[in-house]
């Protein structure tokens, strides 16, 4: 991956190279920070970068620090504001992911959350697909348990929990996998390594309810909105069971990285057809054009980044 030219770090928008912490910091050490993930979308025609939903993830990375004792002054609107600065000085023209880091930045021993500094940092970086084979994924259940949020806020993007999701993805990886899916501690269906899920069944679009141990996903939120106002489906957030997934008619990951990731294949079985099926497309379709700026009808969801461009939405 190349890096960044520039980074937002210690209140400034520096080189990359200047954006620098000690082995000592306290995030490093302990896992004490949060993070975020926000995509920008380059539209070719309108010569336009836009930004998806950047105040809705600004306000789930800002209560993620909030379950870290943050103490920081930043608003969602203040950050999607130095987030615009940093991408027009990096001048990116492709599609690309965006980073804030918010950490504990003293270096000291010693395991807390008070009495901290907590500083935050910026980056953007073109990016691709994540799940390279996102029109049909073969994934597996992992023999690991998702984080359960009384020992770890499973809503929040707390880094250290982050490697509960290491040990999910490097074991499917190694396995010949492109993905797993994650069982709680009560034996439900929670995520992917690092997506939500979506299961099609008998007619009805089903997803684990934010009380079995997920990410609130902004995707899903979106995705949610979408299979209800446009396909008009019924959507029901409730506990799933391994052995529903194997029986489903389509199943699918969404995640700011994994965007909408059609999955054919779980543990060696065929889901429904064996190939993406028709509610997963026309969502992969309709979201596609949203977060590109060609659907009038969320334009609310979306923020050009070059001042200078028009947004002439079709």
């Amino acid at each position: 991956m190349d890096l960044p030219e520039y980074a937002y770090f210690r209140g400034e928008i520096v080189p990359y190279g200047e954006a620098k912490v000690g082995v000592l910091t306290h995030a490093l050490n302990y896992g004490t920070a949060a993070f975020g993930g926000i995509r920008g979308y380059w539209n070719d025609e309108q010569e336009q970068l836009f930004l998806f939903r950047p105040i809705d993830h600004y306000e789930r990375f800002l209560n993620s620090g909030r379950l870290l004792c943050s103490e920081n002054t930043h608003t969602a609107e203040g950050l999607r504001d130095i987030t615009l600065q940093l991408l027009r000085k990096e001048g990116l023209k492709e599609d690309c992911y965006i980073r804030p880091l918010l950490y504990k930045s003293d270096e000291i021993i010693g395991v807390r959350l008070h009495d901290l500094t907590d500083d935050i940092s910026i980056v953007a970086v073109p990016f691709g697909k994540y799940v390279q084979s996102d029109t049909g994924a073969h994934v597996t259940f992992s023999s690991w348990r998702r984080v359960d949020d009384n020992a770890m806020p499973a809503r929040g993007k707390i880094s250290g929990a982050y490697v509960n999701t290491a040990f999910v993805k490097t074991d499917a990886l190694r396995g010949g996998f492109d993905e797993a899916l994650v069982l709680n501690n009560d034996g439900h269906l929670a995520e992917g390594s690092a997506e939500n899920v979506f299961m099609m069944r008998n007619g009805v679009l089903n997803t684990p309810p934010i009380t079995d141990n997920i990410l609130e996903g902004i995707t899903r939120r979106t995705v949610i909105e979408l299979a209800q106002a446009e396909l008009g489906l019924e959507v029901m957030e409730r506990s799933i069971d391994r052995t529903e997934v194997y029986l489903c008619d389509e199943l699918f990951l969404t995640g700011t990285a994994a965007q909408i990731t059609a999955v054919t294949r779980v543990d060696f079985r065929d889901i429904g057809t064996g190939e993406m099926g028709p509610v997963t497309r026309q969502l992969r379709e309709i979201y596609e054009k949203i977060v590109r700026g060609q659907d009038s009808k969320y334009t609310h969801w979306i923020e050009a980044v070059y001042e200078s461009e028009s947004v002439a939405v079709k």
